[in-house]
């Protein structure tokens, strides 16, 4: 029985897995087309622009939905061998768009892309462009994000900079007097309206003059409750076709879709129970089973290999090897490089390079003595070179997702069909992954004994010793650390007796380690820009919208961020800048990005480290502590707010005192510092950004994303999410299309000031007998001020003094297409 109803209980997962399983299928031949696709199409040059920037964007739109795809199936399966190719996968195809990504903007000297025509003919609406955030960036870090999220909370509350919420505990004197405030106010509502009901019996009978009551004839009143009943109809007619008619324009949603339904009942509760069956299958014990089965077979297989080896190198070469060190990977160094018949053909190819160059250098040399010719007896000018067209660059993923895809093809292409309601592990496809593993820590202990008895070895043939090769070899290696150290300063261990844990609160205390805001990056509602793409044919450039901002955030900032080999593998990104005007959400993206790549958040605003670290050595300090422990408690964040005031022309007399350009000249260095393994982003944000010297802002900053004010679309949904999201109803007495065109030019944050500021707790509490009108809020509105048609054109001149703004203008102003003279970024 306890067997039936646990099975009854994982039922609803197993309904779904069919589905899952069927839409992964789909995406893996979707992405066997594409694969092909790009053999074929991106190995040619093509000198067309306009064919190369739809064949980019249509492998984009096309990965993109692949992309979609493989994280609902990653995120919905349970079966842990095939989540795993499918996040391998997955990593591919995300790495290949930014990849594309990096082409289209180097086609177009924009990071911003206009395809109304190219979605027209995919047949696809613009929400396919879209970029999903993984769900498996949080899921697979959850209980260490919960544990740091209460280190954090500790950490402040032991500072003083957070206060606890005191529980609201009752004792039973309070609930006595609160019970008899509720009896005593009863009580009197009664005693009024027994009073209000004695005061009209005594004023009708004071009367003087007595009427005599004739009630109105039944005609009469048959007639009045006709009336009354027949515009009580009709309004309701009325309002059932009006509802018709809004449900048949698409407008509201039918009332069976309002509805919860059970479908979506069913859907949570397979939600509840999914990461249940997903971690029941986590833990298989066969590394341990294998290391007793074959663990001593693999030590003696490789001593046998490595023994073989140095005697092979003995007789071929006339001396042993030198035994690799631990970081060039040891014994397995020796398999990977050539063979003993390899060197030999490798030795006789490098005498023939150097006779060669001999005999070229001769050559020169009497070339040299010739006397120079002209260049040309006719013409007298150079042959005319032609332009090679555009090709694609070489990709890192290709080989990722090619091999995701020879794996399900191999192993779970074929299989059965049938579901696999226990969702079982395969013993062997385990067995292949964890040999590795159990290969690799053999392995350094075999190299232990073996570099030993290469010692041994070559002192008892050779009589050589050891310590004079370790000593020459030492030099060498103390010669480029000596280099290394010059070059990067950032890179010495200033703290090399004190933990990460220490560090990080000593950063928490001071305030550079801040919590992050709960925001989702679909809370920046912004819709997409249809005239984009007609502007650009009239050769005026259009501001971006905010579609095209929350696309650029995922891409540059959450995606890099959430996976490892994303981020060392695909164009890196070290620096972002967010620049607009106020209130357009610069900090909330910052936040958004924390909230979705389960990143650390460093607050380096120069008023928030004024006085923090003083001088130069002070400043080292922090930046070394900072990037200590965002390398260890990676990804990680680092906010730069009001970041023009490092780079500014002039500091203003009161910020003085704060010195905010002491960071101007370090940035650089720390960003060098920073490789492509660190999962770290400087994120600066600024509403000035043409107060600050533009060559070193430009040099930290290589991607700028120009965040623009609302247009009406997106204002439109912006005024409806933010009144529900407050608490508020929208009724027919609310014009929202009206408010969205009264508020051009406002920003994101006039609209949430404007609708706080009309939703106070009695405005909410009047909300059922008194629904919310359109003029409430204007008022609010109307006391801030908005962002005007100059200041939006002194961005657009800014950011076209940018490199990359350059780059398109000289590409325009030169009479060719963008992109076939790169953008420096």
């Amino acid at each position: 029985m306890p067997a039936e109803k646990n099975t009854c209980r994982y039922e609803p997962v197993q309904r779904v897995l069919g589905t899952y399983n069927k839409m992964w299928e789909d995406a893996q031949k979707d992405l066997d087309i594409q694969l092909q696709k790009e053999r074929e199409e991106f190995l040619q040059p093509e000198n067309d622009h306009e064919k190369v920037f739809k064949m980019l964007t249509t492998s984009y739109i096309k990965y993109m939905q692949i992309f979609r795809s493989l994280e609902m199936a990653h995120d919905q399966l349970m079966h842990r061998q095939k989540r795993a190719v499918i996040q391998q996968v997955l990593d591919g195809v995300m790495g290949r768009i930014l990849e594309i990504k990096k082409e289209m903007v180097e086609l177009e000297n924009s990071e911003f892309h206009y395809v109304d025509n190219i979605l027209l003919d995919l047949e696809l609406l613009p929400e396919v462009l879209e970029v999903p955030i993984p769900r498996y960036f949080i899921k697979e870090r959850l209980e260490v994000l919960q544990q740091r999220e209460k280190m954090l909370d500790q950490i402040l509350l032991d500072a003083g900079l957070q206060i606890q919420e005191p529980v609201k505990t009752m004792t039973s004197e309070e609930a006595t007097r609160l019970i008899q405030v509720a009896e005593r106010a009863r009580q009197g509502r009664c005693r009024a309206a027994l009073m209000k009901k004695l005061y009209l019996e005594d004023k009708r009978q004071n009367q003087t003059e007595p009427r005599v009551e004739t009630g109105p004839s039944p005609d009469d009143a048959a007639t009045c409750i006709q009336k009354v009943w027949r515009g009580y109809n009709q309004r309701q007619k009325t309002q059932k076709m009006r509802e018709e008619e809004m449900i048949f324009l698409g407008m509201t949603l039918p009332p069976h879709l309002m509805a919860r339904s059970n479908s979506q009942m069913h859907a949570r509760q397979v939600n509840t129970l999914q990461s249940e069956v997903q971690e029941r299958h986590e833990e298989v014990p066969i590394k341990d089973k294998l290391r007793e089965m074959e663990g001593l077979h693999i030590k003696e297989t490789l001593q046998d290999q490595i023994g073989q080896c140095f005697i092979e190198s003995r007789h071929i070469l006339g001396r042993f090897p030198d035994y690799p060190t631990e970081k060039a990977g040891g014994s397995k160094a020796l398999f990977t490089d050539k063979t003993p018949e390899e060197i030999l053909t490798e030795l006789a190819e490098k005498k023939m390079m150097e006779l060669q160059k001999k005999a070229q250098k001769g050559e020169n040399k009497a070339k040299k003595e010739k006397p120079k010719e002209k260049p040309s007896q006719k013409t007298g000018s150079k042959p005319p070179v032609e332009e090679e067209g555009w090709k694609m660059a070489p990709s890192n993923f290709l080989s990722i997702m090619e091999e995701g895809n020879r794996q399900y093809k191999v192993f779970w292409q074929k299989r059965e069909k049938g579901w696999d309601f226990h969702q079982d592990h395969d013993p062997e496809l385990i067995k292949e992954e964890k040999r590795e593993e159990v290969e690799e820590e053999i392995r350094v202990q075999v190299d232990e004994l073996m570099q030993q008895k290469l010692t041994n070895l070559k002192f008892a043939v050779d009589g050589e010793k050891s310590h004079k090769q370790k000593k020459g070899k030492k030099s060498e290696k103390e010669k480029k650390t000596a280099t290394k150290k010059k070059i990067n300063e950032m890179e010495e261990d200033l703290t090399p007796d004190r933990t990460i844990d220490s560090l990080y609160e000593e950063l928490v205390e001071n305030g550079l380690v801040i919590k992050a805001q709960p925001v989702n990056l679909s809370d920046y509602v912004g819709e997409y820009s249809y005239l984009g793409s007609t502007l650009r044919q009239i050769d005026i450039e259009p501001m971006p919208s905010l579609a095209d901002v929350r696309q650029l955030i995922a891409l540059y900032g959450i995606l890099p961020l959430g996976s490892q080999i994303v981020h060392e593998k695909a164009p890196l990104v070290k620096a972002l800048l967010l620049a607009g005007p106020a209130g357009v959400g610069k900090k909330m993206l910052v936040h958004a990005i924390c909230t979705e790549a389960g990143a650390n958040l460093f607050n380096l605003s120069a008023s928030n480290i004024a006085g923090k670290y003083p001088g130069k050595a002070g400043l080292q300090m922090m930046l070394h502590m900072v990037l200590k422990v965002a390398r260890q408690l990676q990804p990680s964040v680092l906010w730069i707010g009001e970041t023009e005031k490092i780079f500014s022309k002039g500091a203003r007399k009161a910020e003085e005192e704060a010195n905010p350009g002491r960071l101007a000249k370090i940035l650089p260095k720390f960003l060098k510092v920073l490789k492509a393994q660190d999962r770290v982003l400087l994120v600066g944000t600024t509403n000035r950004p043409f107060d600050a010297n533009l060559k070193p802002f430009c040099d930290v900053y290589k991607k700028i994303i120009l965040i623009p004010r609302p247009d009406y679309s997106s204002r439109f949904v912006l005024w409806k999410h933010i009144i529900l999201q407050n608490g508020g109803a929208i009724t027919d007495l609310l014009d929202v299309s009206s408010l969205a065109k009264v508020s051009d030019g406002f920003t994101q944050g006039h609209i949430v000031q404007a609708v706080q500021a009309v939703l106070s707790e009695l405005r909410l509490l009047q909300m059922t007998r008194k629904p919310l009108r359109t003029e409430e809020f204007l008022t609010s509105l109307a006391t801030q001020d908005p962002v005007y048609k100059e200041e939006e054109e002194t961005f657009k001149a800014w950011y076209d003094k940018t490199p990359l703004g350059k780059a398109r203008i000289r590409a325009l102003a030169g009479g060719k297409k963008p992109g076939k003279g790169k953008a420096s970024v």
